[in-house]
């Protein structure tokens, strides 16, 4: 289990740090991407030299946050993990660098403790939010670069401040975030976070919508991303990522399910609270986690197992 710290020794790690590997997890959001390159540019401030490396590529409306200046090649001799609760989150990087990781930064209650050192704060609303209490005690002054990756991160991970993760001290960090850089287009990064979607992404919100399924007297929702789904329907597969709010939109839903096609009759499956259902719990039985409101696991299974294994777990939550 890793040695919890507090942020001054946080700090102190980082400062001491040399040449660092920042991992971040697959398919990544904004607040890993956020929290990923902010760190690179404060360790850059601090005169380190890192790379943020990833199991999948960026997605194309995340690039403003990333360095205009191409990564150094260098063996790493630190090696750093952000907004990651486990190893398995690494995807295809997990098999290198697996109990490798010296500090790990993260806000997920179902941390593992699988670094060395730990600075895990589970009321926290995003990895942001933790990170940019420590560049404070680092006493480094933010670029636009670093405010922007700190914005987005927080905002994405709140649901444009929408979920109940996001309490007074997140609405003070945006705000003097905001304050020491008022030409910074908020509202555009929020356009373009929350509102703008491709023709492609229309069409599977559309479709999600229209085929979802209701169960335990409409307590719980399903939808399902299938390839044949997106093969069927000229639905880049891209953009069936982030539908995960769309199962808590109906009225009277207590917990929404997304459920993901993978290979070999495996599925990665999203859960999604409305209020007072732990999904964390649920999916620890299935050697997942995440927050009690959002949370995630894999499932191996015909469509059917999968479905009645997910209903159970929370039929049984809903009458606890």
């Amino acid at each position: 289990m890793s040695k919890q710290i507090e942020i001054p020794a946080v700090a102190e790690f980082l400062r001491n740090c040399e040449d660092a590997y920042i991992l971040i997890h697959m398919n990544p959001d904004g607040d890993c991407i956020g929290s990923g390159y902010s760190l690179q540019a404060v360790l850059k401030l601090l005169g380190k030299r890192s790379k943020v490396l990833c199991a999948d590529p960026v997605p194309e409306r995340f690039h403003f946050l990333l360095p205009e200046e191409p990564e150094e090649e260098f063996p790493a001799k630190s090696i750093i993990s952000v907004d990651c609760a486990d190893e398995s989150r690494f995807g295809d990087l997990q098999e290198q660098y697996a109990g490798r990781v010296a500090l790990c930064v993260d806000h997920h209650i179902s941390n593992d403790g699988f670094a060395e050192y730990a600075h895990v704060e589970p009321d926290a609303s995003s990895a942001c939010e933790v990170l940019y209490k420590i560049y404070r005690e680092l006493g480094v002054k933010f670029t636009k670069q670093i405010a922007e990756c700190l914005y987005t991160g927080i905002a994405t991970d709140t649901g444009c401040f929408k979920f109940s993760s996001a309490g007074a001290d997140t609405h003070r960090i945006v705000a003097e975030i905001m304050r020491e850089f008022p030409e910074i287009r908020y509202d555009l990064i929020n356009r373009n976070m929350f509102v703008v979607k491709s023709p492609s992404r229309l069409r599977a919100e559309m479709l999600m919508l229209s085929q979802m399924e209701y169960h335990l007297d409409g307590k719980c929702t399903i939808i399902w991303e299938t390839k044949a789904i997106c093969e069927e329907n000229q639905i880049d597969p891209k953009d069936m990522e982030g539908l995960t709010s769309l199962p808590l939109q109906p009225e009277g839903v207590e917990v929404g399910i997304t459920i993901r096609e993978q290979d070999d009759n495996w599925y990665r499956v999203s859960l999604r609270s409305a209020d007072s259902i732990n999904v964390s719990e649920i999916c620890a039985k299935f050697g997942g986690g995440g927050h009690v409101k959002a949370a995630g696991c894999r499932l191996q299974g015909t469509s059917g197992e999968v479905r009645q294994i997910l209903l159970n777990a929370i039929a049984e939550a809903l009458n606890a």
